[in-house]
């Protein structure tokens, strides 16, 4: 499944909010490949049906209640939680009509090798770990290849998380690794904006102007390095002054334990993506 074309039938499994937001992503992308995709292309599996109606009332999807009620795929896009992801591809594993499908997998921790263990005899899987920006178009995707991918597949699945973003390949080895730097990555910024309006409010600023603040600044600066192409260090630097109020902020930060309390939960989040990929 090296091309994407009008006839190009799209199955997601989960419906949840990412499996949403990369279809709807998808639906409404003017940039190839995705630019051929329209609501047609798509068939949804999801068990609730209030969800069900949600999704055929706002994209104008098809939706089946089972996987096993798709009739037939070229791509299935895996949405579903690791913790019922093996007990789903039980349901399709003698299918015959998924063997030669490109599967997408966005599950956190559950390996390429785990994965096509329960998959269809013949089944293609390309694995990768988005995140949420995804829904504004803005982002991050990690992919990379099973032993039975071609290197075609891997570049479509890349090419279609790039119309949502930045999509990167990557070695499966590093895959945990980068779950918890994007794919966990909006929580973490979220966290510093809350504690930065918090912050702003103990010193006499209203929680809606240091919030904003606060919002525009995480923005400005992750906009200032990816057009610039200067390095963290350098956009740090750039705003010490010796002797001022950011190395003053900078330096008690760093006393109460900043960077090691990113390091801690980069770890846990690796570590809690391996324990996910056992279930």
């Amino acid at each position: 499944m090296a091309k994407l074309s009008q006839d190009t039938r799209i199955a997601l499994i989960g419906g949840g909010k990412m499996g949403e937001a990369i279809m709807g992503g998808w639906i409404a992308s003017d940039e190839a490949p995705a630019s051929v995709l329209s609501a047609a292309n798509f068939i949804v599996a999801n068990p609730g049906l209030p969800r069900r109606e949600y999704l055929e009332r706002t994209y104008g999807v098809a939706c089946v209640e089972q996987a096993t009620d798709i009739d037939a795929a070229d791509i299935v896009v895996l949405a579903v939680k690791p913790q019922v992801m093996m007990g789903m591809l039980e349901t399709i594993a003698n299918e015959a009509r998924f063997g030669e499908c490109l599967f997408v997998s966005i599950a956190a921790g559950m390996t390429t090798e785990r994965l096509l263990g329960a998959l269809p005899p013949g089944a293609h899987l390309v694995r990768t770990m988005p995140n949420t920006p995804l829904l504004v178009g803005a982002g991050a995707t990690t992919v990379c290849g099973s032993s039975s991918a071609s290197v075609e597949d891997v570049e479509l699945v890349r090419a279609l998380f790039s119309c949502l973003g930045a999509a990167f390949v990557i070695e499966e080895a590093d895959m945990d690794a980068t779950g918890a730097i994007s794919g966990s990555g909006p929580a973490y910024v979220a966290a510093m904006i809350e504690a930065l309006t918090a912050a702003g409010a103990r010193e006499g600023l209203s929680a809606d102007l240091a919030e904003r603040l606060a919002v525009q600044t995480v923005y400005g600066t992750a906009e200032l390095i990816r057009k610039t192409g200067q390095t963290p260090e350098q956009t740090r630097l750039a705003v010490c002054s010796p002797g001022g109020s950011t190395l003053a902020a900078l330096a008690a930060m760093g006393e109460a334990g900043l960077s090691r309390a990113y390091e801690a939960g980069v770890a846990a989040a690796v570590q809690r993506s391996k324990e996910l990929g056992a279930c």
